[in-house]
C-alpha cells in the first residue's frame, strides 16, 4: 500500500432483513431489503431532531463519518427485493428496479410512473443528460424518455443476440456486455459493433467514466475504450482478481473484489493505491465523494482521506509524481495554498533528483517550484557570483514557513521534515558530500538548461526596470516636487540584480562547458554580467573574443581596444600565434572603431594611430565613413600622420565637395604644392628640369586646380617660382579672371596650343552655364588677339607677373580693371595697358583695319620681327565657330589672310546664318497666318446679330427695351439698357471701392 486514501468507518450494522441494494441521498442511506421493505438510515447526530421532509434540503448533503440509525422503515415498498436503486438528484427522483422498473418523487417517496414494459428486466442504465433511460430484458432493449412531468415515453427497442449483463450509455451510443462479448448499440438506427470478447471467468462489466470513455471488464483487467468501441492507447487497469463492480472517483478506480476494496490509480501505470478488508462485500455505489459498501446486514463507509495528508504521505514516501498530481485536485479556492504545497514537492523532488544524479529533470522540478536562481546556485561552488542585497532564496523560505500558515504543518497537513529549508538538507548530507560533487559537465549543462529558461523573464523585468528609472531621470526635480513630504521613493533595483547573478553564472557554465561561441552569443546580446568576475574569468582562460564583447557591451571602449591592440601586437609574431587561439588583425581594431565613431570621436582618432601606417586605406575610409569632423580628423592627421594627410584629403574630396571647407581645399594644395615644389627643386639641382615632365603628384595639383573652386588662387599663386611652373600658373591666373595672361603663358610659354583652347572651352561653357549671353564668346576672340599679335617677350611676361603678385594687387579681384589712360611711359606701357584692355566683354577695334596698330609696328622694330600664329588662328577659326562672332573675328584678321583659308569658318557660319534666316522666315509666315486666323474670327464674332421686338425686356430693370440704346452681354442673348448697364458697373465700382474708403 502506497498511502491511505480512504478511511473506512461502519455505517450501520445489524440490519434486520437482507440488504438486496442500497443507495445514498443527501446524508440518508436508502436500504433495499430482501423482503421488500425501503429502510432510511439518517445519522445518529440528527437522529434526535427527525425534520419534517420539507426540511430535508436544510440538511448536510453528504455522508457522514458517523453511526447512522433507522429514521424509517417503508414497509411494502415493493412486493418483490429492490434488486437495484438509484438516486436521480438532479430530477428529485429515486429509480428502482424489482419486478419492473418505477420511479418515485423524492423525499416523500410517492409513485410517479412505472414502466410496465420493463417487468423482467435485470439491468438498466440512466442517461441524466437527456433525461434517457434504457434497460434490457430477454433479449429486448428498449429506451424511454422522461418528458419532464410524471410519464415517460417509449423512443426505441431492439433486439439483441443475447441476454445483456451489463450496459451504460456512451454518449449517443449504449455499451452492452452481453454474455461473453461486448457490442456498441446505435441508439438510432439499432446498429451493433463488435467490440472485443468479455472475460471467461467473470461477467461483463461496462463502467462509464467522466470523460465520456469506457472502462471495459476482461476478467481481472480494465480496458479503456472510446465511445465508438475503439482501444485507447492509456493501457490496462490490472485488478487482483476479477471485481464484480468498479467505480470511479478522479483520480481513483475503486474495485469490488471478493476479499477486499482495491482502490487503483486513474494515471497510469495505475498503481495500486490502497486495500481495505472488507469481506463478502455484495453493494458498492459513488456518494458525493465517499463511497458506500454494502455487505448482507451492515454498510460501510469509504471517506476519502483529505488532499493535504494523501499530499503528505506521498511525499514523505518518495511518490513525488502522485503529489504532484493530487495538488491538481485541490479546489480552486484554496489556489495559494495549491501553489505552495506544489512548490515545496517540487523542491524536495528536486533535491531527490539531484542527489541520484538526474541533474536534468531535477532542473526541470527547481524550474517548475518558481524558485529563485539564488536557491539553485548554491549547488554550484565553483560558479563565482557577485555581491548582492537581495535576500536569498532560502531565507524566504524560512521566513514564509514560518509566518504563512498555508504553509505550517499543523493546518496544512505538510510534516515538518518536508518545509526544513534547503541549507538543512544539504548540512545534513555534510559539507564534505557537496565538495565531493565537483562541479562536472552534465550538472552544468543542466544548470545551463535552467538559466536559460529563467533568463527571459528575469532579463524582461530588469529592462522594466531600468527603462523606469531613465523616464523617472528625465522627469526631473519637478517629479521630486510633486511627492515631496512622501519621502523618498526609491527605484528597487532587485531585478537587475537578479539578472547580473543570472547572467554572470550562465556565462561560466557556458565557459566550462567549452560553449565558447554560446558564451559569445550571450554576451552580444542585452546581458547584464558582472564585469569584474567575467573579467577575471575571460583573462584566465584566455577567451579575448568573449572578453572584447564584455568590455564593448559596457561601454568600456578603452580598455577593449587596449586589449585588442595588444592582441594585434602579439599576433604578429609566431611565438604569440601559437598561445592565441585566434589571429587578431589590425582590421579588427578599424571595425570596432566604426562602432563608436558617432559616440566618442577622440578615442577613435587616438587609436586609429595604431592601424594608420599598416591599414592606411581603411582608417581613412573610417574616418570618412563614421562622420567625424573633417577639420577635427586633418588637424590629427598633421600632428600624427602627415604624409597621409592629403590621402584624407584626396577622398574627402572625392566623396563631396561639399563637404570639405575652403580650408581644407587650401591645405591640401598646399600640401600638393609643396611637394611639387620640392620635386622641382631636386630636378633643377640635377639640370633635368622640364616643363612638360609631370609627375603622379603634380597631375594631381593641376587636376586639383582646375575642379576645385573653393581654394585662394592669389595665395598658391605666391609660392610659384617666376621661371617654372607656368602650366599652374596659368591655371591660377584663369582661377583670379585672368584670362589673357593664362592664354598667354599657354600660348607663348608653355606653348600649348590645345591647353589654350580647352582653358577657352571651360571659361565658355562655365560663363554659358551661369549666364548665356552673346559676349560668353568673347574670351575666343581675345585667344584669336593673341594669336595674332606679335610674341612677347619672357621678359615682358615676367613683369606682369611680379606686378600681378605684389601686394598692392592682391586685393583687387580683377587685375586688369584699371583703365589704361592712367599709365604713363613708353609705347610698350601702353601696349601692356591695351593688352590689358582685353579683359573687357567688348573688343573696340575702331579705327583700326588690322591687328597691328601703330604701337605694335615700333615694338616689333624693337625687338624685331616677329611672325603672327596665322595657322594657329585659323585652326581656333574652324573649330569654333560656332561660338565667335564672325564680323569681329575677321576685323582682327591681318588683310593678308587669303579667302580659301577662312573656307572652314566661313562656310559653316554662313550655313548656319543662312538656316537661321530661312528659320525666321518660316516663323514669321506662321505667324503672320494665325494672324490671319485671328483676324477672322473676330469678324466672324463681329457678325452676330440681335433682333429687338415690341417685346424685348431689360434684363435689369424688366422694362421694354423700344428704342433706347441698348448694350448685349457676350452670351449674345441678355439685353439691358445701356443706362441701366452703365448703372449697374458703377454701383459695382462703389461696393468694391467702399471698403477702402471705410478703412480710410
Amino acid at each position: 500500500m502506497v498511502h491511505s486514501a480512504y478511511d473506512s468507518f461502519e455505517l450501520l450494522k445489524d440490519n434486520p432483513s437482507k440488504i438486496e441494494s442500497i443507495e445514498s441521498y443527501g446524508s440518508k442511506l436508502l436500504i433495499g431489503c430482501s423482503d421488500g421493505s425501503l429502510r432510511i438510515y439518517s445519522p445518529k447526530s440528527s437522529g434526535s431532531d427527525r425534520s419534517p421532509t420539507s426540511d430535508f434540503h436544510s440538511m448536510s448533503m453528504e455522508l457522514q463519518k458517523e453511526p447512522y440509525v433507522l429514521e424509517k422503515n417503508v414497509t411494502g415498498f415493493s412486493r418483490r427485493s429492490l434488486v437495484s436503486m438509484k438516486v436521480i438528484d438532479s430530477r428529485e427522483l429515486l429509480l428502482t428496479l424489482s419486478e419492473s422498473i418505477a420511479f418515485h418523487k423524492l423525499p416523500n417517496l410517492e409513485t410517479l410512473a412505472v414502466i410496465t414494459k420493463a417487468k423482467g428486466a435485470n439491468v438498466y442504465s440512466w442517461d441524466d443528460r437527456r433525461g434517457f433511460l434504457c434497460f434490457a430484458r430477454q433479449k429486448r432493449v428498449c429506451i424511454f424518455r422522461h418528458d419532464g412531468g410524471r410519464g415517460f415515453v417509449e423512443v426505441k427497442e431492439f433486439g439483441v443476440p443475447d441476454t445483456v449483463k451489463s450496459m451504460s450509455w456512451c454518449g449517443e451510443n449504449i455499451c452492452l456486455g452481453i454474455r461473453r462479448e461486448y457490442v456498441i448499440l446505435n441508439a438510432t438506427s439499432g446498429a451493433l459493433t463488435n467490440v472485443f470478447p468479455s472475460g471467461r471467468l467473470a461477467p461483463p462489466l461496462v463502467v462509464s467514466l467522466p470523460s465520456g470513455e469506457l472502462l471495459l471488464g476482461k476478467d481481472n483487467i480494465g480496458v479503456f475504450v472510446d465511445q465508438n468501441g475503439k482501444l485507447l492507447q492509456e493501457g490496462r487497469i490490472c485488478w487482483s482478481e476479477a471485481p464484480s463492480v468498479v467505480v470511479i472517483q478522479k483520480p481513483y478506480a475503486i474495485a469490488l473484489l471478493p476479499r477486499y476494496i482495491e482502490i487503483r490509480s486513474l494515471w497510469s501505470p495505475y498503481a495500486l493505491i490502497q486495500t481495505i478488508v472488507l469481506r463478502n462485500g455484495r453493494h458498492l455505489i459513488d456518494s458525493n465523494h465517499a463511497l458506500v459498501v454494502g455487505l448482507d446486514n451492515s454498510a460501510y463507509g469509504l471517506f476519502p482521506v483529505p488532499l493535504g495528508a494523501q499530499i503528505v504521505q506521498l511525499t514523505a514516501s518518495g511518490n513525488f509524481e502522485e503529489a504532484l498530481a493530487l495538488c491538481k485536485l485541490l479546489p480552486p479556492e484554496d489556489s495559494s495554498l495549491r501553489s505552495a504545497k506544489e512548490s515545496s514537492i517540487h523542491i524536495r523532488y528536486a533535491h531527490n533528483l539531484f542527489d541520484n544524479g538526474s541533474y536534468e529533470e531535477a532542473m526541470e522540478h527547481f524550474l517548475a517550484s518558481q524558485v529563485d536562481i539564488t536557491y539553485v546556485l548554491p549547488f554550484y561552488p565553483s560558479i563565482a557570483l557577485p555581491k548582492t542585497t537581495l535576500i536569498t532564496e532560502t531565507e524566504k523560505l524560512m521566513d514564509m514557513t514560518l509566518d504563512d500558515p498555508h504553509l505550517s504543518g499543523g493546518s496544512s497537513g505538510f510534516s515538518d521534515e518536508m518545509e526544513s529549508p534547503p541549507h538543512q538538507l544539504l548540512e545534513s548530507d555534510g559539507n564534505a558530500s557537496l565538495e565531493s560533487k565537483k562541479v562536472n559537465h552534465n550538472t552544468l549543462m543542466a544548470l545551463i538548461k535552467f538559466l536559460q529558461k529563467k533568463r527571459h523573464n528575469i532579463i524582461e523585468k530588469a529592462t522594466a526596470e531600468g527603462t523606469e528609472e531613465v523616464v523617472l531621470d528625465a522627469v526631473g526635480d519637478r517629479y521630486k516636487k510633486s511627492y515631496k513630504g512622501r519621502g523618498n521613493i526609491p527605484i528597487s533595483s532587485g531585478a537587475r540584480e537578479m539578472a547580473a547573478i543570472l547572467d554572470t553564472a550562465l556565462l561560466q557554465a557556458l565557459l566550462f562547458t567549452g560553449q565558447s561561441f554560446a558564451a559569445l552569443e550571450l554576451l552580444k546580446g542585452l546581458n547584464y554580467c558582472d564585469v569584474k568576475i567575467c573579467e577575471e574569468i575571460l583573462q584566465k582562460n584566455k577567451h579575448y573574443s568573449a572578453l572584447l564583447e564584455l568590455y564593448r557591451c559596457n561601454s568600456m571602449h578603452r580598455e577593449a581596444l587596449k586589449l585588442l591592440h595588444q592582441l594585434v601586437e602579439e599576433s604578429k609574431t609566431s611565438e604569440s600565434q601559437t598561445e592565441l587561439t585566434q589571429k587578431f588583425k589590425p582590421e579588427m581594431i578599424i571595425d570596432y572603431l566604426k562602432t563608436i565613431c558617432g559616440t566618442d570621436p577622440m578615442l577613435v582618432l587616438e587609436f586609429s594611430m595604431t592601424v594608420l601606417e599598416s591599414c592606411p586605406t581603411q582608417t581613412i575610409e573610417l574616418f570618412l565613413s563614421g562622420n567625424i569632423p573633417a577639420d577635427l580628423v586633418n588637424s590629427y592627421l598633421k600632428q600624427h600622420a602627415p604624409n597621409l594627410q592629403a590621402t584624407y584629403l584626396e577622398l574627402m574630396l572625392a566623396m563631396n565637395e561639399s563637404s570639405i571647407s575652403g580650408n581644407l581645399q587650401n591645405e591640401m594644395l598646399q600640401i600638393y604644392l609643396s611637394e611639387v615644389l620640392d620635386w622641382y627643386a631636386n630636378l633643377s639641382a640635377q639640370h633635368k628640369w622640364d616643363e612638360k615632365t609631370y609627375s603622379p603628384t603634380r597631375k594631381k595639383l593641376l587636376s586639383a586646380l582646375e575642379t576645385i573652386s573653393g581654394y585662394h588662387p592669389e595665395i598658391l599663386l605666391k609660392r610659384l617660382p617666376p621661371d617654372a611652373l607656368s602650366e599652374e600658373r596659368a591655371i591660377l591666373l584663369g582661377k583670379m579672371n585672368q584670362h589673357e595672361l593664362a592664354l598667354s603663358l599657354y600660348v607663348h610659354k608653355i606653348h600649348a596650343p590645345e591647353l589654350a583652347l580647352s582653358y577657352c572651352d571651360r571659361v565658355y561653357e562655365s560663363v554659358a552655364n551661369q549666364q548665356p549671353t552673346k559676349s560668353s564668346g568673347n574670351i575666343y576672340l581675345t585667344l584669336l588677339q593673341i594669336y595674332l599679335n606679335p610674341r612677347r617677350t619672357t621678359k615682358y611676361f615676367e613683369k606682369r607677373i611680379t606686378n600681378l603678385t605684389s601686394p598692392q594687387n592682391m586685393g583687387t579681384p580683377k587685375l586688369g580693371s584699371g583703365p589704361s589712360s592712367k599709365v604713363k611711359g613708353s609705347r610698350a606701357s601702353k601696349k601692356i595697358a591695351a593688352i590689358e584692355g582685353a579683359e573687357d566683354t567688348k573688343i573696340s577695334l575702331s579705327n583700326t583695319e588690322s591687328c597691328r596698330s601703330d604701337g605694335d609696328t615700333d615694338e616689333i622694330g624693337e625687338e624685331g620681327s616677329s611672325s603672327i600664329m596665322l595657322d594657329e588662328a585659323m585652326d581656333l577659326l574652324s573649330q569654333r565657330w560656332d561660338r565667335i562672332n564672325g564680323a569681329q573675328a575677321l576685323k582682327l584678321l591681318p588683310k593678308e589672310t587669303k579667302l580659301q583659308n577662312l573656307l572652314q569658318f566661313l562656310g559653316p557660319l554662313l550655313r548656319k546664318s543662312s538656316e537661321a534666316y530661312r528659320n525666321s522666315s518660316v516663323i514669321k509666315s506662321l505667324r503672320q497666318s494665325e494672324n490671319l486666323q485671328v483676324r477672322d474670327e473676330l469678324y466672324n464674332q463681329r457678325k452676330s446679330s440681335i433682333k429687338i421686338t415690341s417685346d424685348s425686356m431689360c434684363s435689369l430693370c424688366k422694362k421694354k427695351i423700344g428704342t433706347s440704346v441698348f448694350a448685349v452681354y457676350p452670351n449674345g442673348k441678355t439685353l439691358v439698357h445701356f443706362v441701366c448697364f452703365r448703372d449697374s458697373q458703377n454701383m459695382k465700382a462703389v461696393s468694391k471701392g467702399s471698403p477702402i474708403r471705410r478703412r480710410t
